[in-house]
């Protein structure tokens, strides 16, 4: 296409994707954005100013030549840009879809000062849905094996990530997944109308493709424990096992039935495939009246979730404003479409049982935001305090809590001189990825707690450099009893 002067790349507009309507999309699992069209897509490409010194680089946690691949796409090589992104981005599929951009790359975007800055992750699934469509994802020239093997514990974005560069580099990788598929919090958490779980399992075979192994339904710490790796001749161990353990709301009632964590229902839905019920059998509750504790994006996917499972009303109910609500912009707009009810400055205070032990209601009182203070998590947030004497009841069948989860003790209880703070996530340098275990490296959410897709991969960047400079003899240990300096919280 005709590429426009500089000037005029200021005043077109930032390219719509299509969507599904709200009210046909509310009612299937589908995919919700569709993608750019070619012409959509060269055209937002054309929008890019290519600057010399590009700050977007500095804000992807995995470095991606942005520019570049970009100015492929707006000279039609589409093939050529998707390649240009694996490069940097094991799964960029995955992360054209999921990343959080408006608060990373296009943050620091130009153009963003006076207007809306380039669509970058859109670019980059079209990209990356082109060369899919086309069956052209070609594996890249690889080195030979240079007698080194790494055991990566987690197949989620974190592992998948040290996986593609260490095989890169010519190591022999095995990852050991717990669960029988691969992808972690991709295909667990992570709902099918917002990723489908064909797009991760191609990143998968991707990555298979350049020889990376993957041992499913193989929990270690039961099965093996890390110490057992290594007797089994592997020479580093990196862990990437996520933060997948839910936590409750502390009120009454929440052992009645009805009450799930979103962890549970997420994953029955999506990994399990309980939405498909009887064609897959694993059963789960239709519900009528459906409250969401949490406004981050597992609480938008567990709402949404449960519309598509038929509920007439759901409700999220947070204990802040919309304002602080840390879900996507882009999350909360599609639920507000689809009929979501936001219910801000409301927190839970008991669960509500029938005489069978059912949910069939929840009282709650009003909030109001109080001084900024730092949380547990080093976050400087404004305290949301009750109102005395503002207590309702939202008449519904089931609550779904998703206000946070936190790290399996597994790995660091089977795993002697792994070293874990108060929360129990393992300390890691975040420049290293290095633990208090000589041979052990650790990333991603099981370090930093609940964060981002993008994060944890940028995490597993830094662990293959650093793997591989351990595993070449340039890189001394930690001495014994030193403790790795924390991790870059996600939080």
């Amino acid at each position: 296409m005709d590429k426009p002067e500089p000037k005029a790349k200021r005043t077109i507009p930032r390219q719509h994707m299509p969507e599904q309507e709200p009210q046909v999309r509310r009612r299937n699992f589908n995919e919700v954005p569709l993608g750019f069209t070619p012409e959509l897509a060269q055209t937002e490409a054309s929008r890019c100013l290519q600057c010399k010194k590009p700050k977007c680089i500095e804000g992807c946690p995995v470095n991606v030549d942005i520019p570049a691949f970009i100015k492929l796409i707006l000279d039609g090589d589409f093939l050529a840009a998707a390649r240009k992104l694996k490069e940097d981005n094991s799964l960029p599929a995955v992360c054209g879809r999921v990343c959080p951009q408006e608060d990373q790359c296009e943050k620091l975007c130009v153009l963003g000062k006076k207007g809306e800055p380039v669509a970058v992750g859109r670019l980059e699934r079209f990209a990356a849905d082109y060369e899919r469509a086309q069956n052209a994802a070609e594996p890249p020239l690889l080195p030979q094996k240079n007698g080194k093997k790494v055991a990566i514990v987690g197949a989620g974005p974190a592992g998948l990530t040290v996986a593609g560069d260490l095989t890169k580099m010519g190591y022999d990788v095995t990852i050991f997944e717990a669960f029988h598929k691969p992808g972690g919090v991709l295909v667990y958490g992570i709902p099918e109308f917002r990723l489908p779980k064909a797009i991760v399992q191609a990143e998968v075979d991707y990555l298979m493709k350049l020889g990376v192994k993957v041992e499913l339904n193989n929990v270690i710490g039961k099965l093996d424990t890390i110490d057992e790796l290594f007797g089994q001749g592997f020479d580093a161990v990196f862990v990437g096992t996520g933060a997948g353990l839910p936590k409750f709301l502390g009120v009454p009632g929440e052992n009645l039935s009805g009450v799930y964590s979103a962890n549970e229902y997420l994953t029955r839905s999506n990994l399990m495939k309980a939405y498909k019920f009887p064609e897959c059998d694993t059963p789960i509750a239709r519900s009528k009246k459906v409250a969401v504790v949490g406004a981050g994006n597992v609480a938008m996917d567990a709402a949404r979730t449960a519309l598509r499972l038929g509920a007439e009303t759901v409700y999220i109910v947070y204990r802040r404003s919309r304002e602080e609500a840390p879900a996507r912009i882009e999350e909360l707009e599609h639920a507000e479409q689809e009929g979501i009810v936001f219910k801000f400055l409301v927190a839970p205070t008991k669960i509500i049982g029938d005489e069978r032990g059912w949910v069939k209601g929840m009282e709650c009182i009003q909030m109001q935001l109080g001084d900024a203070k730092p949380d547990d998590k080093g976050r400087v947030r404004k305290i949301p305090v009750p109102i005395p004497n503002s207590e309702v009841v939202l008449e519904v069948d089931a609550v779904i809590a998703a206000i946070s989860s936190g790290v399996n003790p597994l790995i660091p209880k089977t795993t002697p001189g792994l070293q874990t703070d108060e929360w129990g996530h393992i300390m890691a340098q975040h420049d290293t990825c290095r633990t208090s275990k000589k041979g052990v490296f650790a990333g991603g959410d099981i370090v930093t707690g609940s964060a981002t897709v993008i994060e944890a991969m940028g995490a597993g960047r830094r662990a293959a450099t650093a793997i591989d400079k351990y595993l070449r003899g340039e890189m001394e240990w930690l001495k014994e009893g030193e403790l790795p300096a924390p991790a870059k919280s996600g939080h």
